[in-house]
């Protein structure tokens, strides 16, 4: 237990004496401490407090004399609740019910009469393994779940693009992260710069749509004193300062033209010029770009250069959105659930039925962002220790995915699949064709169909 405003432990008494069990309760002032007389009273209690430690009576109602009861509430607490420690409580020469009840899974067994001290220690040692085990399942889960640093995903879709990431990390080469907004490009890019030889360096990110054209420029390549009316001292650009380390030029296809052919030369030279400046500035730097652009049809239309998009794509990363990710949506939701109560100092302890529906079938078209934002905004507003589907803003049905009529299910995958073969051969109709096993009339065909345009 950390920290003063956390909560006690939570113990169950589950004893059919009255006095006995009035007794007991003020003992175990480390806990809070909820009661019980038969099983279904403990298995209530159970459900309502989700105790870490039960004692059990072995005898009661309506055996008192037996164990057969208290050996069906060991069962059913164990079946709701596998990782409760149990201590049962047994008569002075009931030594074979105690054995059996530790064979079915229970923690420990302590024989009447009760002396309250040492039954304490016995319970305070059962909680102390509790959180053990607790602890090692929050590391089992935390490292399991984060392939990468800072990456939540357990999805095949996702893992094969951190194998990716883990092969081209060591290298220098320029790398180009596709994928829709949200999807956590940043979170990728700084995945290949801490798995780099360069991570004791800089890391540099600058979103190329958020700054205006004017300020773009001096941004990234900095200015001499004098250059322009402002310009009091000599400023170094972001990629001077990310020299050594590593350089995220994120929403690069929003790279107004002429700087596109500025980058170019930098690539292709490592070296910059500052406006202003009269000689080069060689820099040493590896370069990660990002987009949610197809660039292809920015080539296409003009917008976007075609030599600098071989330039940048040494390797491309193509990074899926959340709702193609094969059970991702449920891993990321309860670990930012349990990340965001603990920040926020809430007893939240899941997500309720409703809500869990809800995140299965919502298409999170904002994908690992919005999750964020709806999981955090429902911590904070959740009356109940459960966030429900109103606490998230989302209706339980969504959109089912799976009640798509079969015409539907087919032109999705269709599409996606066309789209998959154009990016792998970099828009070479002939290629994709025989990718996709087809003619180049039918491909034509596909293409018009979900609305592709022309050929890159």
């Amino acid at each position: 237990m950390t920290g003063s405003t956390q909560q006690k432990p939570t113990l169950l008494l589950v004893e059919d004496d009255p006095g006995l069990l009035s007794q007991l309760r003020w003992c175990f002032s480390d806990f809070e401490v909820l009661t019980a007389k038969d099983r279904d009273e403990a298995i209530t209690q159970l459900r309502r407090g989700e105790p870490q430690v039960v004692t059990l009576d072995l005898g009661l109602p309506p055996d008192p004399g037996g164990a057969t009861e208290g050996l069906a509430t060991l069962e059913q607490i164990l079946a709701l609740a596998p990782n409760t420690k149990v201590i049962v409580v047994t008569g002075n020469n009931d030594r074979d019910n105690a054995v059996k009840a530790v064979a079915l899974g229970a923690y420990d067994f302590y024989q009447k009469p009760v002396d309250a001290d040492i039954l304490d220690l016995i319970v305070q040692r059962a909680h102390r393994l509790y959180e053990l085990e607790a602890e090692n399942r929050r590391l089992a889960d935390h490292r399991s779940a984060e392939p990468l640093p800072g990456l939540i995903a357990s999805s095949p879709e996702m893992l094969k693009v951190c194998r990716t990431v883990e092969k081209v990390a060591p290298t220098d080469a320029t790398t180009l992260l596709l994928g829709d907004s949200g999807t956590g490009k940043e979170v990728i890019a700084r995945a290949l710069h801490d798995l780099s030889p360069r991570s004791k360096e800089a890391f540099v990110a600058i979103n190329c749509a958020a700054i205006p054209e004017n300020l773009l420029e001096s941004e990234l390549f900095g200015y001499e004193k004098g250059a322009f009316t402002g310009a009091n001292k000599q400023t170094k650009g972001k990629i001077e300062y990310a020299s050594g380390g590593t350089l995220f030029l994120d929403e690069v296809g929003d790279l107004p033209m002429a700087l596109q052919a500025k980058l170019l030369r930098f690539l292709q030279e490592r070296v910059i010029d500052r406006i202003g400046g009269r000689e080069g500035i060689p820099v040493d730097v590896r370069v990660v770009c990002a987009t949610h652009q197809d660039l292809s049809g920015l080539i296409a239309e003009d917008a976007f250069r075609e030599d600098l998009f071989y330039r940048i794509s040494e390797i491309t990363i193509a990074i899926p959105p959340l709702k193609d990710r094969t059970g991702d949506a449920h891993v990321l939701a309860r670990l930012l659930l349990k990340r965001f109560a603990d920040q926020q100092g809430r007893p939240i302890k899941g997500f309720a039925p409703d809500a869990v529906q809800a995140i299965e079938h919502h298409t999170w078209p904002g994908n690992v962002r919005e999750m964020e934002n709806r999981i955090k905004r429902a911590v904070i507003m959740a009356d109940a220790n459960q966030v429900t589907a109103e606490d998230l803003e989302l209706s339980p049905e969504g959109e089912d995915p799976m009640m798509l009529n079969l015409r539907q299910v087919r032109d999705e995958a269709e599409g996606r699949a066309v789209r998959r073969a154009m990016q792998m051969v970099d828009g070479n109709i002939s290629r994709a064709a025989e990718l996709l096993g087809v003619s180049r009339p039918t491909l034509y065909d596909l293409m018009k169909k979900h609305e592709m345009g022309r050929e890159g």
